[in-house]
């Protein structure tokens, strides 16, 4: 790669980033002030060259040549990207220290199955539910990790009940698919922040061609005024950044709200379907009877 096309993706790079792919290659007064910034970034953010240099047991000489060597111009301009790492959360940066790694994961998952329940109970799910029974075809939008798995979540429970359903999570799919509908189809939208564009404009896409938008998103969020009936999902997200999204949890619980809302609705349609989806099964893998369908 050449030198300037190099330079240049460093500097796409957050400042914290830079700091630690350059660590090794540092000199040792130099590393001095990098470990002052991993251990006190407000500290640094908030003080002149000379006390850093103090703080940091070296020269104000060092503290420049540090700041050039994480790719700065000069001391101001390496304490104003210090500031803006800090935008996206001091708990990405400094660490946070959990005891109870397996206790802390069934814990949030209560917490925000416990928060979710209340707030689906109030939406409005019967309208959801009309809309959903009554599609000629139902388009699920997710993207991301957590959104991309559990659209396919969604059409998998639905597809067993005998619904027309599909679910689009490739960057431009949702907004082709859009461009296609009518009135008749209904629109699932999958997002916990509601703030991702590409299903955003989809879902605004599909509504102005007619067809009928559900979003299971957070409440105020963007997406939500494109949609005809919000379900809002609520996140308890921590410091601790290791954990995985709560939101997860409290999506794939309204999915499985809507799955048997629409399977009580057609009872008796709904239990032949799933005989013989479990005949099917059988045959092929084996094993007990009490299995769990489609594992």
């Amino acid at each position: 790669m050449p030198p300037a096309q190099e330079h240049s993706l460093q500097q796409d790079l957050d400042l914290i980033t830079r700091i630690t792919d350059r660590f090794a290659s540092l000199r040792e007064a130099e590393k001095r002030v990098a470990t002052l910034i991993f251990e006190d970034i407000d500290f640094v953010i908030s003080s002149n060259i000379t006390r850093i240099a103090e703080r940091a047991g070296v020269s104000e000489a060092s503290v420049t040549r540090f700041s050039k060597a994480a790719g700065c111009t000069n001391v101001r301009e390496l304490k104003l990207e210090l500031a803006q790492s800090l935008v996206v959360g001091r708990r990405f940066i400094e660490e946070v220290y959990e005891e109870d790694s397996i206790g802390a994961v069934y814990e949030v998952a209560k917490q925000t199955l416990d928060l979710n329940r209340q707030l689906i109970e109030a939406a409005d799910l019967e309208g959801a539910l009309d809309l959903l029974d009554g599609a000629r075809q139902i388009l699920i939008f997710g993207a991301g990790g957590g959104s991309t798995a559990l659209a396919q979540e969604l059409q998998f429970r639905l597809m067993r009940f005998g619904y027309a359903v599909s679910a689009y999570h490739q960057a431009l799919l949702p907004r082709m698919a859009a461009a296609t509908l009518d009135g008749g189809d209904v629109v699932v939208a999958l997002s916990s922040t509601g703030h991702t564009p590409e299903i955003n404009d989809a879902v605004r896409l599909a509504r102005r061609n007619g067809a009928n938008t559900i979003g299971l998103t957070a409440t105020g969020s963007p997406l939500v005024d494109h949609l005809d009936i919000l379900l809002p999902i609520a996140t308890r997200e921590s410091d601790f950044v290791y954990h995985p999204s709560s939101s997860r949890y409290a999506m794939l619980a309204a999915i499985d709200v809507l799955a048997m809302g629409l399977a009580l609705r057609h009872r008796s349609r709904s239990r032949d379907k799933l005989r013989r989806l479990k005949l099917a099964l059988d045959a092929h893998r084996g094993g007990p009877e009490r299995q769990p369908l489609g594992d």
